[in-house]
């Protein structure tokens, strides 16, 4: 299987996919493939600002912004690109099959992970049968491939909240306090009154649950009941 990405300076190169994932930045590479502009699409492509990146992230369509937003969320995330890289294979009567997954991003421990995001109506049976390839050819790498559809309403709606406090300056200098105030568990409104004006005081809280600082489940509906703890996650993003 052999790999196709074009580096930072624009210049395509071709090579050993297992070189590639070993020696290449694929977090720092342009997109390989732009994404078109769909009649009837609800979303069309744009750009997300990464806390993980500190930089625009591209994205071609809803189900796919949405994978961006919650791989930025992810603590083990450290790096995010769109479409940086497209693997090629030999397929059925030796015809060369070529796929660009949709996402990549590199974890904490130097691996990469890439994705394909499916939208509404689920995967079509042309990418399933590629999927398969894609995944074997990432555990050969010591890489890790998912095939996602959108996570639940609850799950979608809180995080889309939270990024709205992503940015490092809604932290306010006020995270080790914040921390401080939930070492213990309680209800975010009585951690907000202690710590202050509530008015000052919630960007902070709402940064530290995106930058993982603050733990609370988010499989429920996010409200000033719900209760959260410190995770024990110190660093701001």
């Amino acid at each position: 299987m052999t790999a196709r990405f074009v580096d930072p300076a624009g210049i395509e190169h071709e090579a050993p996919w297992l070189e590639v994932a070993g020696e290449q930045r694929l977090e720092d590479c342009l997109p390989v493939r732009p994404f078109p502009v769909l009649k009837g699409r609800r979303v069309a492509p744009g750009w997300w600002w990464s806390a993980t990146n500190h930089a625009l992230v591209h994205y071609g369509f809803k189900a796919m912004r949405t994978q961006v937003m919650l791989l930025d969320h992810n603590p083990q995330v450290v790096a995010l690109a769109c479409r940086p890289v497209e693997l090629l294979w030999r397929g059925r009567g030796g015809r060369v099959v070529s796929h660009a997954p949709h996402l990549m991003a590199r974890l904490a421990d130097g691996s990469g992970l890439l994705v394909d995001c499916v939208g509404r109506f689920g995967a079509g049976r042309r990418l399933v049968r590629r999927a398969v390839h894609l995944e074997a050819a990432a555990a050969t790498a010591g890489w890790h491939y998912r095939l996602v559809g959108f996570p639940s309403s609850a799950v979608e709606a809180n995080v889309r909240w939270l990024a709205g406090y992503r940015h490092p300056r809604c932290a306010c200098g006020r995270l080790a306090e914040v921390a401080a105030c939930f070492r213990t568990p309680r209800a975010l409104i009585e951690g907000v009154r202690l710590l202050g004006d509530p008015i000052a005081v919630w960007p902070s809280v709402f940064h530290a649950l995106w930058a993982g600082v603050l733990k609370t489940p988010l499989e429920r509906p996010l409200h000033e009941r719900a209760v959260a703890v410190t995770s024990g996650v110190g660093a701001e993003r």
